[in-house]
């Protein structure tokens, strides 16, 4: 199982700093977080921080946790993916969800805020990415988003396309349909049990549509520095067949313990 680790405290220049701590204490990935406004807490453009963030690290995989689609346009989502992809020689991931209806980017600047409606414009945007990231002259004719060919060149980096990863609200139906769509699924959860749940019910209908293609399971939680004791809470979930782990602390994260989570190392498991 890989450890990635989400740097959401600290400005620009700490926070990519961390990053690549990140890297040189071991972990597999590093990631940020997409909001307008939370509480008016500090916050900063996700796409600026990763740029940053891929040209001081080599190794590890980069993203945000998550992405909110749902408010921006799929064009631009398009064209930033890409740029990120190009600068860190092919290693972002695509995390995405229907966003935080907390953020005041939502309903209070007039942004769709219902989840079917979100959801419609969540899948119209990911088909879009796929087929602008394809090279070839692409337009869309859908519910929301209409526009004629564009060919946006050059393409990504990583073939066929970047991964996407989707936050999965199990047990509903089209967001498990959604998930198995990309290449991995971000769980919500915070029992072993359900993910073992979750991962059967993912390789029976993989198994059945004959899908042969890598596929991730993301776990997420909080473990301390101590990579023996942050291994004893995530080794449960690489049991269940997670194949990442993300550790984040969303409630009380600052510089100083996320520098002393990054340095204590990733967990171990076996």
């Amino acid at each position: 199982m890989k450890s990635g680790i989400v740097i959401n405290a600290g400005d620009p220049l700490a926070q990519v700093e961390l990053a690549a701590r990140a890297e040189a204490a071991g972990w597999d990935g590093v990631f940020t977080y997409d909001a307008i406004d939370l509480g008016g807490s500090d916050m900063y453009d996700p796409w600026t921080l990763l740029g940053a963030m891929a040209l001081a690290t080599s190794r590890v995989t980069l993203g945000a946790m998550v992405f909110a689609p749902t408010r921006r346009r799929p064009w631009k989502v398009a064209r930033e993916a890409m740029t990120i992809d190009h600068l860190s020689r092919g290693r972002l991931v695509v995390p995405v969800g229907l966003g935080a209806l907390d953020d005041s980017g939502f309903g209070n600047v007039g942004e769709a805020t219902a989840n079917a409606e979100r959801a419609d414009i969540l899948d119209e945007t990911l088909a879009i990415l796929d087929g602008l990231w394809s090279g070839e002259p692409f337009g869309h004719e859908g519910t929301r988003y209409r526009f004629g060919p564009m060919t946006f060149r050059p393409r990504p980096v990583q073939r066929p396309r970047i991964p996407v990863w989707v936050a999965l609200r199990w047990p509903g139906e089209r967001s498990m349909a959604r998930a198995l769509r990309w290449d991995g699924a971000i769980l919500q959860t915070s029992d072993p049990g359900e993910v073992t749940a979750i991962v059967a019910q993912m390789r029976s209908r993989r198994a059945e549509d004959g899908t042969m293609r890598p596929y991730e399971v993301i776990a997420q939680g909080t473990t301390p520095p101590d990579p023996v004791a942050a291994g004893a809470i995530a080794q449960p979930f690489a049991d269940a067949g997670a194949t990442w782990w993300v550790d984040a602390d969303w409630e009380r994260a600052t510089p100083a313990s996320l520098l002393a989570r990054i340095a204590g190392g990733p967990p171990r498991v076996s």
